[in-house]
């Protein structure tokens, strides 16, 4: 059965511009926090279709791919399209997005929810610092998951380190993802030979395996199959791409290694 005829909604003055405008500020925003993060844009489609709702406004429209936001209000004649460049993979913040969405739908005022979106904008992102040590960390464990030799516990944990370190480092100066996964895994295997070949180590493959995890895009392959299931052809596609591309960075650079011993 079809579905019936969309309606061309005139303007709505019902509610004040300024305060429409208000909550199309913090919907819009909460979705860019969202993408950037590195959330399923179902969830984002959804978080700003509710927070709208909770305010009085109807009929909102959202679509939602891993590079833009299109949002409408069609009864207030108001849309913006949102281009977004840099994404991360910062569940804290979708967990924190998600908590004021609820706190919206519950009664939240809308002064009170502006503030707290620009307190929650204007809040530090992870510093490079605890990035990096989370990365040894990662790496560390995961030659203990893999039964690796003890004796390459520091190069599991240097590598994943020095990883994420080179990661964050390119992306200063470019947003070419595949360039900055490449290198790092290129380093990555280079010290794995060299602690190998000059050192104590006893498994350079095993190194290499736990040092590229904190490199793996665990989350972004979650997130395309989710995006598939929940009928997201867009942007599971997408996402599944990009995986994809981050794949063959990481194999790339480690392949390159490999090929000149």
């Amino acid at each position: 059965m079809l579905n019936d005829m969309e309606i061309i909604d005139e303007p709505n003055d019902d509610l004040k511009e300024s305060y429409v405008r208000d909550v199309f500020f913090v919907a819009l925003n909460c979705g860019k926090l969202l993408l950037e993060s590195g959330a399923e844009t179902y969830r984002i489609e959804d978080t700003m279709m509710r927070i709208s709702n909770s305010y009085g406004i109807s009929n909102p429209q959202v679509f939602v791919t891993p590079t833009v936001i299109i949002f409408s209000m069609n009864e207030h004649a108001l849309t913006q399209t949102v281009r977004i460049d840099e994404r991360a993979n910062d569940l804290g913040m979708v967990d924190v997005i998600n908590n004021l969405s609820r706190d919206i739908s519950a009664g939240m005022p809308l002064k009170s929810a502006i503030r707290k979106i620009e307190r929650i904008h204007e809040s530090l992102v992870f510093p490079l610092w605890l990035m990096v040590l989370t990365g040894g960390m990662v790496g560390f464990m995961f030659l203990l998951l893999f039964d690796g030799a003890l004796i390459d516990l520091p190069a599991a944990a240097f590598g994943g380190a020095l990883g994420v370190f080179i990661m964050e480092g390119i992306l200063r100066f470019t947003k070419v993802k595949f360039f900055t996964e490449f290198f790092a895994s290129l380093f990555i295997a280079l010290t794995a030979l060299l602690y190998v070949t000059y050192g104590p180590g006893a498994n350079m493959d095993t190194i290499i395996i736990a040092s590229v995890m904190p490199l793996v895009p665990g989350v972004l392959i979650t997130n395309a199959i989710r995006e598939m299931i929940r009928g997201h052809l867009l942007a599971g596609i997408m996402k599944g791409a990009e995986a994809t591309l981050t794949a063959f960075a990481i194999g790339a650079g480690v392949a390159l290694v490999f090929m000149i011993i």
